[in-house]
């Protein structure tokens, strides 16, 4: 019996391996899961929810730039941790899907969750900074402190409408619905929930344009979210070694549209001409070959 492979449990869990916006999702629903537990235990120890305002919010979310310098680990917190409606996080959850699939689906799941990382933290740095603007300061936060994951799911809406501009949502057969426009509502009611607090717009704008800048850097051959998954490898080998798996440190984690080195049997013109049948047509067309050469470059 062979033991030197070890599993974890989220591992047995189908499709989860390869599906980094099912992780994402998984990861917000149980830090949403758990802030309310322990808003639930406050409330019902000292009959008060401020606490949790007072001693965990101020710990997790980002503050006023006054009070960043002693909270300054919340820069990354802030963006996967939310606290709030059951119907405002299933609302996040539904976008961060939306956007999340298509980038997936185009450039492979390693891409996924670097380009939400880069977003949060860019974001949440402008939200800080864009305060010593004049008039910034004389308003007051639309919340306590700042949290939830507005700035990745943005910066993914960007990042899927900079990888595939035409791409339409195929509802039916004969109805859809262009990719620009859903990126559009979505643009427009993360501003109307800003409470039209500058921070925070500046905050969404910066997320949008890192998601940009992200796939501008694939398409250059670039890879910005390397070091993630190159350090995600080495911790994961420490906790669980397997014999009969090597790490290899040459993977390649970045868009199967550019300069991409054909493997198991696909070219780069194929790919090319899969992206424009996507673009003019939807996914939905695709033949099931046409789907498995995708699935395959997006593996490599």
């Amino acid at each position: 019996m062979n033991t030197g492979r070890r599993r974890s449990a989220l591992s047995y869990i189908p499709g989860l391996t390869n599906n980094a916006v099912l992780k994402l999702i998984l990861g917000l629903m149980m830090s949403y899961v758990l802030l309310s537990l322990v808003w639930g235990v406050l409330l019902l120890v000292y009959q008060d929810g401020s606490n949790f305002n007072i001693y965990f919010l101020p710990n997790l979310g980002l503050p006023v730039i006054s009070e960043f310098k002693a909270h300054w680990w919340t820069l990354l917190t802030y963006g996967w941790l939310s606290h709030g409606s059951f119907f405002e996080m299933g609302s996040n959850l539904l976008w961060l899907y939306c956007f999340g699939s298509v980038v997936q689906m185009l450039i492979g799941p390693k891409q996924v969750i670097p380009i939400f990382a880069y977003c949060l933290l860019a974001g949440g740095v402008f939200y800080l900074l864009s305060q010593y603007l004049p008039g910034s300061l004389s308003k007051t936060p639309p919340v306590i402190s700042l949290l939830g994951p507005r700035a990745g799911m943005i910066g993914l809406a960007a990042a899927a409408v900079t990888i595939t501009p035409n791409y339409r949502f195929y509802i039916t057969e004969t109805f859809t619905i262009p990719l620009m426009v859903v990126a559009g509502v979505f643009g427009v009611l993360m501003i109307i929930g800003s409470g039209f607090y500058l921070p925070v717009i500046f905050m969404l704008i910066t997320g949008a344009g890192t998601g940009f800048a992200y796939v501008k850097l694939l398409k250059a051959g670039y890879r910005p979210g390397q070091w993630i998954y190159d350090l995600s490898g080495k911790v994961e080998s420490l906790v669980t070694p397997r014999k009969d798996v090597e790490n290899n440190k040459n993977s390649r984690t970045y868009s199967t549209f550019n300069k991409y080195e054909p493997k198991s049997g696909v070219s780069q013109h194929q790919i090319d001409v899969i992206l424009d049948k996507i673009n003019q047509k939807g996914y939905n067309s695709l033949t099931k070959e046409e789907r498995q050469m995708l699935f395959r470059a997006g593996k490599d």
